[in-house]
């Protein structure tokens, strides 16, 4: 097509091709190799639910012991992943180029090391057996680490080295027992079985299964190798994964790690029934920052910023009465600040308020002056009042204390609030946050669970941790005594600081991750506060 050339120009993929993967399967499908399509489909949903599972254990087990050491654990893991993978033929080579080797038809002279013989049928299947496991393996240890490393391609390629073991079982089957009735839509001299197509469908399987998406693995899948044909065998291979991905716990691993990591998301998929009034997850007042209305000054509300982490503050009538007016999050409340000492000369006791009639009220000056600080004001300036009631919202989103939690957490997932208050006729009785309702749910999901396996997990953890830790001291002598001192290597003494460790941490790999989770102390005190904190995230503890 003429709109093609352009694209043939630019070689995107630097092969000629359109596409990453082009292949051209010049034979259709057969009705019996739907069983084979469906064991591939089984094979993805179990590939999904077995990584997810055991990546996670592996996240916790790095953000508790190997946090401090992400230099020396990517060294170890290059290192590692070399000397397993070099002997095996397809793990030696480049992922996209060993799936571009799976997805090819035998005929045309399409051949690497044998793969089409006949007779390495057994030893070609024997490999790529040893590939799947040795991948899946290193997927599971590798994902999440420092380096930066994906998931798509890698799982594509344990899909693709698995389903091209089938193809070559089902075409030894075929060349066992040609005459079975079970093979008699083949026709004679011409080749029944394409065991390319199998790797193309085993990569879809394991992209849906890791993924949990469907529609757009069939997209993903056409669009990288332009196989039209077998869309239909591709849409069973899915739809077949993801009735078996309904077993396990719901979401791929994307959606799985955001929960990990404590990120305030709501799933608009799940459904929870819970049986609570919001009042119980709420933050109390008591616990809240607020703003009175009249009277507080310029001074104590910069304190009050420069203090609090805060994202937000209710605007109240007065602190005893409670009467809720309004909602002012910390960003117009700076902006309102900064935007009124350019416009106008304002001292330390200068009076704020929030929600005023316009009459009292002194409005900002449109001419602009250059800022004036506190120190070049004179002590005799003149009190002034300044009116930031057009930076308050007056109708923030508002519910009864009885209103039951699985309403708020949808209008979390509809609305999109930062913050939902809780009023009782008139007066601020708390507020609730996502992070407060997501809070809830995990404290709910670990008692369920119960703490009999995670203590069993933690035990193993510490085992292992101790083991590594052993292992990393010998390395350390023993390379100190072949070097003669000149190299030292370690996982440090009591400091736990290594001489690969990294000079700067994430402070996010400091605190713990979730697990099934309970909270922290001081996350019920400051985080716990109603508002979103851009720099802490949601805390909870792996049991």
């Amino acid at each position: 097509m003429p709109t093609d050339e352009p694209v043939k120009a630019m070689n995107p993929f630097r092969t000629g091709q359109l596409v990453m993967f082009q292949v051209r399967y010049d034979r259709s499908w057969h009705f019996f190799e739907v069983i084979f399509f469906i064991f591939l489909g089984i094979f993805g949903g179990l590939y999904g639910a077995f990584v997810i599972k055991w990546n996670l254990r592996v996240q916790a087990f790095r953000k508790k012991h190997l946090s401090k050491y992400p230099i020396l654990e990517a060294t170890i893991l290059a290192a590692g992943t070399a000397l397993l993978c070099y002997p095996n033929m397809f793990l030696r080579i480049d992922m996209t180029e060993s799936m571009e080797i799976l997805f090819l038809e035998c005929e045309g002279g399409h051949d690497y090391d044998g793969l089409c013989d006949a007779k390495n049928r057994w030893t070609m299947a024997i490999s790529l057996g040893f590939a799947t496991i040795m991948r899946t393996f290193l997927v599971i240890i590798s994902y999440g680490c420092k380096v930066p490393a994906g998931i798509f391609v890698p799982s594509m390629a344990i899909g693709a080295s698995f389903g091209r073991m089938v193809g070559i079982l089902v075409e030894a089957l075929h060349g066992a027992f040609p005459q079975s009735r079970f093979f008699s839509a083949c026709e004679p001299d011409i080749p029944c079985i394409t065991p390319g197509t199998y790797a193309f469908l085993g990569a879809g399987a394991a992209l849906s299964g890791i993924m949990h998406i469907t529609v757009s693995v069939v997209v993903i899948m056409f669009e990288l190798t332009g196989a039209l044909t077998y869309i239909l065998p591709t849409m069973i291979v899915v739809g077949t994964t993801k009735a078996i991905s309904a077993y396990f716990p719901p979401g791929g691993i994307a959606d799985r790690m955001i929960s990990f990591n404590g990120f305030p998301f709501l799933d608009t998929k799940e459904e929870h029934t819970f049986h609570v009034p919001v009042s119980s997850v709420m933050t109390s007042v008591s616990n809240i920052t607020l703003l009175p209305s009249t009277g507080l000054s310029l001074r104590a509300l910069e304190a009050i910023l420069r203090k609090s982490s805060f994202q937000g503050f209710p605007v109240v009538e007065d602190r005893a009465s409670r009467v809720l007016l309004g909602y002012i999050g910390r960003t117009e409340l700076r902006y309102a600040i900064d935007k009124t000492k350019k416009e106008q000369s304002l001292g330390p006791d200068t009076k704020c308020l929030f929600f005023a009639p316009a009459s009292t009220a002194v409005r900002t000056p449109s001419a602009l002056t250059p800022p004036v600080t506190f120190e070049q004001m004179s002590p005799s300036s003149s009190i002034q009042t300044v009116d930031f009631s057009r930076f308050v919202d007056p109708t923030p989103l508002a519910v009864h204390p009885r209103l039951a939690l699985e309403t708020v957490m949808e209008l979390f997932k509809k609305m999109g609030p930062r913050v939902v208050l809780v009023e009782l006729k008139g007066h601020l009785m708390g507020l609730v946050t996502v992070k407060d309702c997501l809070k809830y749910q995990f404290k709910v999901e670990a008692q369920e669970r119960g703490g009999e396996g995670e203590s069993r997990t933690d035990r193993f953890e510490a085992w292992l941790w101790e083991r590594m830790r052993r292992l990393g001291d010998w390395t350390g002598s023993l390379m100190g005594r072949v070097s003669g001192g000149r190299i030292r290597l370690g996982l440090g003494e009591a400091r736990g600081e290594g001489l690969l460790a990294a000079e700067s941490q994430d402070p996010r790999d400091a605190r713990e991750s979730i697990g099934g989770a309970v909270l922290r102390e001081e996350e019920e005190r400051g985080i716990l506060d109603g508002t979103e904190n851009d720099e802490e995230g949601l805390e909870l503890r792996a049991r």
